[in-house]
């Protein structure tokens, strides 16, 4: 077995995960030239080189880069196993997720997940964007697009969107339609896409991408165009448009995990009309190389087992 120089490679990933040769130095408790005697070993050995250093500033090179995916890997099984073996229970995991679905679903639940696996240690990283599956990100994701071989994944979610206002914005609305005389229950009497076109449709654009995609998708479930005398009110993110309906400033289109607690479903009522689906679904991913990892495996069936109770998993997926 042909190996590098064992000692280069917590060396290497230190000053690549801090992006300093000092910074690893004194994480290390060892002196920069050391730092520097194991980089320039490393590269001898390899042929390669790892680093680009412009005066104080030092990035990794495109092979340097390469190399830290697999090292950071092979690194952290390394430490995993030996913990394993020495009885260690505690288990400390990186969870990539999106910041909405961390905001609206998961923070809310983790005091069960604290009481139900206290030897579990999660910490949240955020992502406004579908993360890169990556041991250098974290241990383990939420993500929208299975797209990885090397990553195994569990269906949480199958998103749908459906329309919400406040409590008091939806009294408005069957004044103003001439529903206020009638009973209002579970039976009410669906909007039509017209109806719900004379107020301000609150649209969210990161969803599809593009200004005003979520309202026209659902109008085109039903075969109809967005209506030329609708006011719609633009945001980036669905927290912003969910927010801007608490407070009584129209219609959002918005998905069941957000809506997922007791306090923010009291604040919203469901409008009675047709959901659609996004064509998105919500995976929790993990490198199958760590799939014997316990913590990984506990945190696994407690979001399946949440998914499930809290009704994003169903009839739907």
């Amino acid at each position: 077995m042909k190996l590098p120089p064992l000692k280069s490679l917590p060396v290497f990933e230190a000053v690549a995960r801090l992006n300093s040769f000092s910074l690893a130095a004194e994480e290390l408790a060892v002196s920069q030239s050391a730092i520097s005697h194991q980089i320039k070993q490393l590269e001898t050995y390899l042929g390669e080189k790892l680093f680009w250093r412009s005066g104080r500033t030092l990035t990794l090179t495109d092979e340097g880069r390469q190399y830290l995916d697999g090292v950071g890997s092979a690194l952290l099984q390394i430490e995993r196993v030996s913990e394993q073996l020495l009885g260690h229970e505690e288990s400390r995991l990186r969870l990539s997720v999106f910041s909405s679905f961390a905001v609206r679903w998961l923070v809310p639940r983790l005091p069960d997940l604290q009481r139900e696996h206290p030897q579990l240690e999660l910490s949240l990283e955020m992502s406004s964007e579908n993360p890169v599956l990556s041991d250098r990100v974290a241990d383990c994701f939420i993500t929208i697009k299975p797209s990885s071989a090397a990553f195994s994944y569990e269906l949480l979610y199958t998103e749908r969107l459906f329309p919400v206002c406040s409590q008091d914005y939806w009294q408005r609305i069957r004044r103003e339609l001439g529903r206020d005389t009638e009973v209002e229950g579970l039976d009410e009497p669906e909007l039509s896409p017209g109806e719900v076109s004379r107020f301000p449709l609150l649209s969210t654009h990161s969803i599809f991408d593009k200004a005003a995609g979520d309202w026209e998708v659902w109008y085109r479930a039903v075969d109809q165009k967005i209506p030329g005398t609708a006011r719609i009110q633009h945001f980036s993110h669905m927290l912003l448009a969910l927010e801007a309906a608490r407070f009584h400033q129209g219609i959002a289109l918005t998905n069941d995990y957000m809506l997922s607690t007791r306090k923010d479903s009291g604040d919203f009522v469901r409008v009675p009309c047709h959901p659609v689906m996004t064509g998105d679904k919500f995976y929790f991913a993990w490198k199958t190389s760590r799939r014997r990892e316990k913590g990984i495996q506990l945190l696994r069936r407690w979001l399946v087992s949440q998914a499930i109770e809290g009704g994003l998993r169903g009839e739907r997926d």
